[in-house]
């Protein structure tokens, strides 16, 4: 991670530091819904939290990589599957007191099959797929804690791409 210091002066007229993470461009993600209404998600064990949540495939964008391309790469990644067409659903900013990266967040509806990249050994990525009532249903247990899909379902569902969160 990298954190850059920055000195500022605020509005009164006082000095004071800021600490931000700078340490990637953007982040993406992407919630691939087959038109059978199959939700493809990744399970991994986060580390700062110690558990193992459900999130969408996604990382980080390279220097110079358009965020779309970003998010068809991580899926391919982490899943094995390609997005053919994103539709953009949102941009957030996960951390905004503490870091300057947003994060973009895709919709698909339609993937290609790969074999997922497994050579990352601090990723245990596995692939799980469930349907859209059964991610309502831990999502309104509670289970579901990570941001970047809590906002894509709302998302979807308020454009009309999934039925909506009830």
């Amino acid at each position: 991670m990298l954190l850059t210091e920055h000195s500022v002066q605020l509005a009164t007229g006082e000095h004071t530091t800021f600490e931000v993470d700078e340490s990637i461009p953007y982040g993406v993600a992407v919630l691939i819904v087959e038109p059978n209404g199959t939700v493809n998600l990744t399970r991994q064990y986060r580390y700062a939290i110690d558990r193992w949540i459900y999130d969408l495939p996604g990382g980080a964008g390279n220097p110079g990589e358009d965020p779309a391309s970003a998010a068809a790469r991580e899926s391919r990644e982490e899943t094995g599957l390609e997005p053919v067409e994103l539709v953009h659903l949102h941009t957030f900013y996960p951390n905004p007191g503490r870091s300057a990266w947003p994060v973009h967040l895709y919709f698909a509806t339609t993937s290609t099959r790969h074999a997922p990249d497994t050579s990352d050994p601090s990723e245990q990525v596995s692939h799980v797929t469930m349907t859209v009532d059964e991610l309502d249903t831990l999502i309104r247990r509670g289970e579901v804690v990570d941001p970047g899909l809590l906002i894509a379902r709302s998302f979807a569902g308020i454009r009309g791409l999934i039925p909506a969160l009830k």
